[in-house]
């Protein structure tokens, strides 16, 4: 029997500075490459692949769709690069410790103080191209929110500070959902916050998640009525609803939105609660049948455990690379 050979996506992620799940999401989206599989559905690239991607990399970074030109051959690539961006084509440098997640969240928090939000969303931008999607949510994304949200209550950081901060990252994650394509015959899960709960940002990262994990994500933003959630699952046949519960944790009205979702819901919904305070609404979980998710690693394993999407359309530890 012949035995396969080529370069294993980490290593391509290495050649090229693509991040794996960009790899994986032209490969599937676009068809730019078509690696080899193994008979344990490992992907092997060839030389071949790892130069088409290099030529797609320079060309979407001079500003060419990735869209417009995945299909183009690798000779028409090459003088497409070479006419917009021939400095494109040196070798990536290698990853360093600016690359670590701990090196972007604190360039990140230089850029709040400063008020340089330019220099933040590139941060994030960055990251995102370097980083795969789960490294980036919850190594990069969470710590960030977290410390920028410490800084605030202890005064460190102003309100305005923090308000760019909260925006950018609003933007970014929005963007990061709004790029992501999931199979028609994706399972749908409704992300939003109940009735009172203005704070969104727990609720796109989420909503980013599940997306990474497979799933057809409908994002309706924030403070949405339990009827209104409950009427939009059942014309969208949802699996999941996805709650994202904040601030405070004494809310009146969540425990009322809860049971209203579930008599409206039925069982085999499952309403999913996260957030800083989730938890101090145990009883209102309990008595609605609702799982209580601790963080993103939480919603992630049981977003894949409950449906399984295909390997190449699951992004981190759980992917078969």
């Amino acid at each position: 029997m012949t035995e396969l050979t080529g370069f294993a996506i980490r290593v391509v992620s290495r050649r090229t500075g693509l991040s794996p799940h960009v790899i994986r999401v032209w490969e599937r989206r676009y068809g730019a490459v078509q690696p080899l599989r193994t008979a344990t559905n490992r992907r092997l690239y060839s030389e071949a692949d790892i130069e088409r991607l290099r030529l797609l990399s320079a060309a979407t970074k001079a500003g060419h769709s990735i869209g417009q030109i995945a299909g183009l051959e690798t000779a028409r690539l090459q003088d497409l690069v070479r006419q917009d961006a021939p400095g494109e084509l040196s070798t990536p440098r290698p990853e360093s410790d600016d690359d670590e997640p701990v090196s972007i969240v604190a360039r990140s928090i230089v850029a709040v103080r400063q008020l340089n939000g330019e220099s933040l969303e590139k941060e994030l931008a960055q990251a995102g191209i370097r980083l795969s999607r789960i490294r980036l949510l919850e190594e990069v994304i969470v710590p960030l929110i977290r410390q920028v949200g410490e800084e605030w209550h202890l005064g460190t950081l102003r309100i305005a500070e923090e308000h760019l901060a909260t925006a950018a990252i609003r933007s970014f994650l929005g963007r990061l959902l709004g790029a992501d394509r999931p199979n028609a015959s994706a399972t749908t899960i409704i992300v939003t916050t109940p009735t009172g709960q203005s704070h969104e940002i727990g609720a796109l990262l989420a909503a980013v998640t599940a997306s990474a994990c497979g799933w057809r994500v409908l994002y309706l933003g924030p403070q949405l009525p339990a009827e209104e959630i409950c009427a939009a699952a059942q014309r969208q046949g949802a699996r999941a609803i996805g709650l994202s519960v904040v601030y405070p944790d004494n809310d009146p009205t969540v425990p009322g939105e809860l049971e209203r979702m579930r008599q409206g819901l039925g069982p085999e919904v499952d309403l999913l609660v996260g957030g800083r305070v989730a938890a101090a609404y145990g009883e209102a979980l309990q008595r609605t049948g609702s799982i209580l998710i601790e963080d993103l690693a939480h919603l992630r394993r049981h977003l894949t455990g409950v449906v399984a999407p295909s390997a190449s359309s699951v992004e981190g530890p759980v992917a078969s690379d």
